[in-house]
């Protein structure tokens, strides 16, 4: 078997930007991360622009409280269920099922999911607990179509609730 390789980029000081190149890029000195598959390159997490702890969904009470309490719309590539919160800020949590495929397909969805929530999430300000189920075509479409859903996924949410 070969060795992996490290990629090191000379426009970075010494010690960044090496790795095995399997997930994080550098273009013109910039973190950018790539599906390298499907070629898509979209900015990435810098430190300030994380999808933070605090506006994940986690427990699995929490998604079993909004299965059971709260409202589901359709559309075209997602289901979301959403359910009104006594105080906060919006939660978003994902359901990706093993029948959407294996453990790549499955992350990868949900690594594209998270990027396109994390540039929209300013949509949604108020208190909401939010679950997106993906359906399989997530893995294959645009990102800016997936943006898009997302969204209008979150308009639709806010209101719904009443939320600004």
């Amino acid at each position: 078997m070969f060795p992996r390789q490290t990629v090191t980029n000379p426009r970075l000081p010494e010690g960044e930007g090496q790795g095995t190149g399997n997930r994080e890029r550098y273009r013109n000195g910039e973190l950018v991360n790539a599906d390298v598959r499907s070629g898509v390159k979209t900015p990435g997490a810098a430190k300030g622009n994380r999808f933070p702890r605090s506006a994940r969904l986690l427990k699995h009470s929490d998604f079993d409280r909004v299965y059971k309490q709260g409202r589901r719309h359709f559309l075209p590539h997602i289901t979301v269920f959403y359910l009104r919160r006594e105080e906060g800020g919006a939660r978003v949590g994902f359901t990706v099922g093993r029948v959407l495929g294996g453990a790549t397909a499955r992350n990868r969805i949900k690594r594209r999911l998270r990027e396109a929530v994390r540039l929209e999430q300013v949509r949604v300000q108020g208190p909401a607990d939010i679950v997106i189920n993906p359906k399989k075509s997530v893995l294959t479409m645009e990102f800016p179509l997936l943006q898009e859903e997302i969204s209008r996924a979150f308009e639709l949410i806010a209101g719904r609730l009443g939320v600004k």
